[in-house]
């Protein structure tokens, strides 16, 4: 991307201004979307067109679009809109006939209509050359998850309690079940596709490998036959070649996503004969050992019900909702969302972890700051949030109130180019595949400083260094992941230091979280991570 101001790169997409990159990776980039004439957030999705993109790609993202559009549930990430640029503008009359006069050019939004039906509506977003004059690409206005990763708040190899468990796969089954109603299977359910609004309710997103498999209020459905998915959660009759039905599919991925829940890892690589983990459950032998040992009777039979190696035996999603453990009275979901978000991160409370991603003295956001970058739009929304409010799910820097979702993130007491170098030793040492990438420069936050003297010093305008890493690899899993290491100065009254925060792109949020707890406990970085002191006895 050029140096230009996101303004001209991007276009006003259904009156959002495109911002803050949040996520994303390889063909595809999230950006904060703000429209600022009703005060509203969004997610927009950038996925990049170039003249040579295949066909049998933007036949995907259409379908994908056209999908996620007709979806309309609470516990469906919501599509809200998008626009479509194109990467080659096509000649104007004019200039076909060698017409001396250059009108100027437009190109297309592409739109679909409930019928289906490409309809066309001329925008100026062409230059006198003739080429886009914004970036050329489909971008994809989506609800924003306020509340980030379901995952990202759950303890390694630990997992959440049955409270927590049940409240949120009773959500995602409802989901599911709704989707299902709409005659398409998602076929990539996963934790990474699992995220949480700012009221804590969970979100169904990415169709990507989605598939329509009957039409609505249709009693015929038709098999699969596509092989898809991410292996440590795909169905065992995705392993072979035959046409399998749909829904199943999705079952055998809620027992994967259940079990993952209560137990902070997925059960096996894979659903085959390579995998040994899969071997002893179809042996049986499993049953004698952690996690599965430790799960009430109740719980491992929705588990394996929704696991049974043979989809035709499945349970069926009326079969899982009357089962007797989703039918439990759940006394946590009575309590509202601040008991939840409460429940949901005990594990992470109990370990230290959430002390170390924001200190105490930390914690207070600093509302009084208004810009034209949407900051203070995200902050007031977060602000009436009791859900994000006990999340902390902002982190002040010197650049002002960073929006982090995630909780892989710490403060050190290095400045930032020494944290940047023992950072990068240690991911050497490590054996961690990565690449320093050329620092960015970011305002800083505009706010009154002292001095030396003690005189007032307006600092806004400023500009501070953010150091960014790129990491990637496989995960014990076989999964790859893919993210970027950020740091950057902090200062903050008396405190002065580093920020760090690993913004994942791609992989197991669990996974990730082991990364970074790796990096924060590893003998070079720990030593200089700021966490809660145990105030002193008297």
């Amino acid at each position: 991307m050029s140096e230009k101001k996101q303004s001209e790169v991007f276009p006003l997409v259904k009156g959002y201004e495109l911002f803050t990159e949040i996520g994303g990776g390889g063909f595809s980039v999230v950006y904060r979307a703000v429209n600022f004439n009703t005060s509203a957030a969004a997610a927009c999705k950038v996925v990049s067109l170039a003249p040579d993109t295949p066909k049998k790609a933007r036949d995907a993202l259409n379908k994908e679009i056209a999908v996620h559009l007709s979806l309309k549930h609470a516990n469906v990430l919501e599509f809200i809109d998008y626009i479509i640029i194109e990467p080659l503008l096509p000649k104007s009359s004019s200039q076909e006939k060698g017409s001396a006069s250059r009108k100027r050019k437009r190109d297309e939004v592409r739109r679909e209509d409930k019928d289906d039906e490409v309809k066309t509506e001329e925008r100026e977003y062409g230059n006198d050359d003739g080429q886009p004059k914004y970036h050329p690409g489909y971008y994809m206005l989506l609800e924003i998850a306020g509340g980030g990763d379901l995952f990202d708040k759950i303890e390694p190899d630990k997992g959440v309690g049955i409270d927590v468990a049940q409240h949120y796969f009773r959500q995602l089954a409802a989901g599911v079940e709704y989707i299902h109603e709409r005659g398409v299977c998602h076929r990539d359910l996963k934790p990474e596709n699992l995220l949480l609004d700012s009221g804590g309710v969970l979100k169904i997103t990415d169709f990507g490998l989605c598939s329509v498999f009957k039409i609505t209020d249709a009693k015929t459905t038709r098999l699969l036959s596509e092989r898809c998915g991410s292996k440590p959660y795909i169905a065992p009759e995705l392993v072979g070649t035959a046409p399998y039905e749909a829904e199943p599919v999705d079952i055998w991925g809620l027992g994967i996503i259940l079990y993952t829940l209560l137990s902070g890892n997925t059960p096996w690589d894979q659903a085959d004969n390579n995998a040994p983990e899969y071997v002893a459950y179809l042996e049986g032998s499993v049953f004698n050992h952690a996690p599965w040992s430790t799960f009430d009777r109740d719980a491992l039979s929705l588990i394996t019900g929704m696991l049974t190696p043979d989809p035709a035996q499945r349970m069926r999603l009326q079969d899982i909702f009357h089962h007797k453990w989703m039918m439990r009275e759940n006394e946590l979901t009575r309590r509202g969302a601040v008991s939840v978000a409460e429940a949901l991160t005990q594990s992470l409370r109990s370990t230290g972890d959430l002390d170390i991603a924001t200190p105490p003295s930390l914690t207070s956001l600093m509302l009084n700051r208004t810009d034209r970058d949407g900051d203070q739009i995200m902050l007031t929304a977060a602000h009436y949030s009791q859900f994000t409010q006990t999340l902390l799910l902002f982190s002040q820097t010197s650049s002002g109130q960073r929006y982090t979702p995630g909780w892989t993130r710490f403060y050190s007491s290095l400045p930032p180019e020494e944290l940047k170098d023992i950072v990068v030793k240690t991911l050497e040492k490590e054996g961690t595949k990565y690449r320093v990438l050329a620092p960015k420069l970011v305002p800083r936050a505009g706010e009154e400083v002292l001095d030396d003297t003690g005189e007032g010093e307006d600092r806004k305008g400023d500009m501070i260094t953010r150091h960014r890493i790129r990491i990637g690899g496989f995960d014990r899993r076989k999964l790859m992941y893919r993210g970027t290491i950020e740091i950057e100065e902090f200062e903050h009254g008396e405190s002065k230091g580093a920020f760090c925060v690993m913004n994942r792109e791609k992989g197991n949020p669990i996974s990730w979280r082991q990364l970074w707890k790796g990096l924060i406990m590893s003998p070079l970085v720990e030593p200089h991570v700021l966490r809660k002191r145990a105030p002193a006895s008297s």
